[in-house]
């Protein structure tokens, strides 16, 4: 057999095997490929890569003769996707519930996430532990298939507020705090330490959402967030703050949060939180599909004749979409016209900040509702940012080497010696066409195939 051969074989090989398996013992060598390396710089034509034991050891320099060679001719070669803010272990089928907070249901939501595309992925808040906490370290040392894991373990809200127990069925006390003073909240604080949160997780929000006459929840005091953000800070953690209005927003960044996990979705954002931003350094993530999602499915269910999108919806949750009396509920709602409008400030504010200098990241909430789902929110994200005035590989930068620099996670995120290979191969030109990333070719974890796509997984 030679080694062409030997390597055919191996992309013909099933994903578990593949996942199985530790990184090659032979260099391999992706040639010819269309090269976006997740630095923001322009895409490279017919560039050379070259991978060892799970990580990058050349870009641009010819291949050892020993390599494995992979034609990448009319493909474009990425670091896979990073996901700032996802959830884990919410929905299952059509509704959303503690039950499904199950080993199993997370494993299976980070193996879709893995075969889109997105191999590290940021779970913020409503978290079990020592679940979490054991799923966690297993995807972080590969034990399972499946993206990397991150994130927060409970989180804090309001009581009686945001996140409601309207939203995710049976939500306890620990899956979110809720705390009435200051004192309380440090608590909260300590515990979330102490079982080694990445991050804190905070929610001031009281899901008005532009509705008239829409339900309102209490907002969390600003006594408490501030005793949250200062005792977060003391233990050098960092607090990820659930937000939808710029009056908000500006009371957050003053508090010296340190990332904005949602867009500003209310009105433009102004100058003053431009400036306080970029003095802090403040994180912003748009989550511009979250919004979209609430009626996406209603309003262009031609989209569930599409293979790529059909791939990650449960049969369950198929049924309810091409669902007619579904549709008809879902586009008279009073949040499906509030969610149009916030989609369309949010796209507005997510270009304005990033053209200021404002550090963005990516995520998009997916695994929160039903209609977020799993993998293919993260594609819709790169084609909602790339609308909103982004260029594809602005965008890409964002879901890439932007997102691996809000986690702090400098073996990632982008294509250069020493970096992990994570790596993504779609067909196309995806500088030039934000859809080509839709188009998934191959998909490598830690230097070893682990899928071709979720299409070719269904068929």
């Amino acid at each position: 057999m030679t080694i062409r051969s030997a390597f055919a074989a191996l992309l013909l090989a099933t994903p578990a095997a593949l996942s199985a398996g530790s990184a090659m013992a032979e260099p391999v060598a992706f040639e010819h490929a269309r090269l976006i390396d997740g630095t923001g710089a322009l895409a490279q034509p017919d560039a050379t890569v070259v991978i060892d034991n799970g990580t990058i050891i050349s870009v641009g320099i010819p291949a050892p003769a020993k390599a494995r060679h992979v034609d990448l001719t009319g493909k474009t070669l990425m670091p896979a996707l990073i996901s700032d803010h996802i959830h884990v272990g919410l929905v299952k089928g059509t509704g959303a519930s503690r039950d499904n907070y199950t080993r199993a249901n997370i494993l299976a939501a980070l193996k879709q996430y893995s075969d889109y595309g997105v191999l590290t992925v940021t779970a913020l808040g409503l978290n079990r532990s020592p679940l979490f906490d054991t799923l966690r370290q297993e995807q972080h040392d590969g034990r399972n298939p499946g993206a990397d894991l991150y994130g927060v373990d409970q989180g804090i809200g309001a009581p009686d507020g945001v996140p409601p127990a309207a939203m995710v069925k049976g939500i306890g006390p620990d899956q979110v705090f809720r705390p009435t003073t200051p004192e309380e909240a440090r608590k909260d604080v300590d515990q979330m330490i102490a079982e080694h949160t990445d991050l804190v997780k905070l929610w001031v929000d009281d899901f008005r959402n532009d509705v008239p006459d829409g339900k309102t929840y209490p907002m969390l005091p600003p006594a408490i967030y501030q005793a949250v953000i200062d005792e977060a800070h003391q233990h050098g953690t960092r607090v990820a703050v659930h937000i939808h209005d710029l009056a908000v927003a500006k009371a957050i960044v003053a508090s010296k949060a340190d990332i904005l996990a949602h867009g500003v979705r209310d009105q433009p954002v102004d100058h003053d939180l431009i400036a306080a931003m970029l003095r802090q350094g403040t994180w912003y993530i748009a989550t511009l599909d979250l919004d979209e999602a609430n009626y996406l499915y209603a309003e262009q269910p031609e989209l569930l004749s599409n293979p790529f999108v059909l791939a990650g919806i449960d049969p369950a949750l198929r049924r309810e979409f091409t669902d007619p009396k579904w549709r008809a509920e879902t586009m008279a709602k009073p949040l499906t016209k509030a969610s149009h409008y916030a989609l369309s400030v949010n796209q507005k504010n997510l270009a304005v900040l990033y053209r200021a200098g404002v550090k963005v990241g990516f995520g998009t909430d997916s695994g929160a509702a039903p209609t977020r789902i799993p993998g293919f929110a993260e594609h819709r994200e790169l084609y909602l940012t790339v609308q909103a005035g982004l260029s594809p590989v602005q965008a890409i930068s964002l879901a890439t080497g932007n997102a691996a620099a809000l986690l702090h996670l400098s073996d990632r995120g982008v294509i250069a010696p020493g970096r992990r290979a994570d790596l993504l191969v779609v067909n196309g030109n995806a500088d030039e066409n934000i859809g080509a990333v839709d188009q998934i070719d191959q998909v490598w974890q830690r230097g070893v195939l682990v899928s071709h796509g979720p299409v070719r997984l269904k068929n």
